[in-house]
């Protein structure tokens, strides 16, 4: 094959190569980077904290829920949590007097929400992370230990718009404990619903 005629071959496809890129006037999209299909304007943050009433073992606890994350398009959200109780949890199965029960969890959650443009709205966070309880004496220090175990909580919560930057919120939830026994304590004793009532602050798009 005479060489001359691969060389302009060579020469006419790469013009037109040349001539569809820029053509089509713009670089190529990406996952990532200054041509990705994904917005950051579409990319929201917030911050809520909750309170939360509940019962374990018979006993009233009242719960502060601390969570945070990020949302896309007002939808879909996905964060980290983390719960602790605030009075002393006194379960009704414990036999020495002066013991009270501490509750910790945390985590990560999803999030969908559902008309989240009207005033009132419905959003969905489901929980799931790791959790402990331990028991401590009134007066000095008891060696009791503790129990580990993982918690899932899916939640359903009505909420309103009061700002761009702040929605209020109230609820409740189901609390799924994994296999524990801690003393006179199993799972089904740490599992039960809970009410919540939350703030939730942040630039939510």
């Amino acid at each position: 094959m005479n060489k001359s005629f691969v060389t302009k071959c060579v020469c006419c496809l790469s013009v037109i190569i040349c001539g569809e890129v820029f053509a089509q006037g713009g670089e190529a999209k990406t996952l990532f980077g200054h041509g990705s299909d994904i917005k950051s304007h579409r990319i929201g943050f917030f911050a809520e904290p909750m309170l939360g009433l509940t019962q374990m073992d018979g006993s009233s606890a009242t719960l502060l829920n601390l969570r945070g994350g990020l949302n896309m398009n007002d939808k879909f959200s996905i964060g980290a949590f983390y719960s602790t109780s605030l009075n002393e949890i006194r379960p009704q199965s414990e036999t020495i007097p002066d013991l009270y029960m501490d509750y910790r969890a945390y985590g990560g959650f999803v999030e969908y929400t559902l008309l989240s443009k009207r005033l009132f709205h419905i959003t969905l966070p489901l929980y799931m992370g790791y959790g402990e309880v331990e028991m401590d004496r009134e007066q000095g220090d008891g060696e009791f230990g503790e129990a580990n175990f993982y918690t899932i909580e899916p939640s359903a919560l009505l909420e309103i718009n009061i700002l761009k930057f702040m929605r209020f919120n109230l609820g409740a939830g189901y609390r799924f404990v994994g296999p524990m026994n801690y003393r006179n304590l199993d799972q089904s004793d740490l599992s039960g619903f809970t009410a919540y009532m939350g703030l939730k602050l942040g630039l939510v798009r």
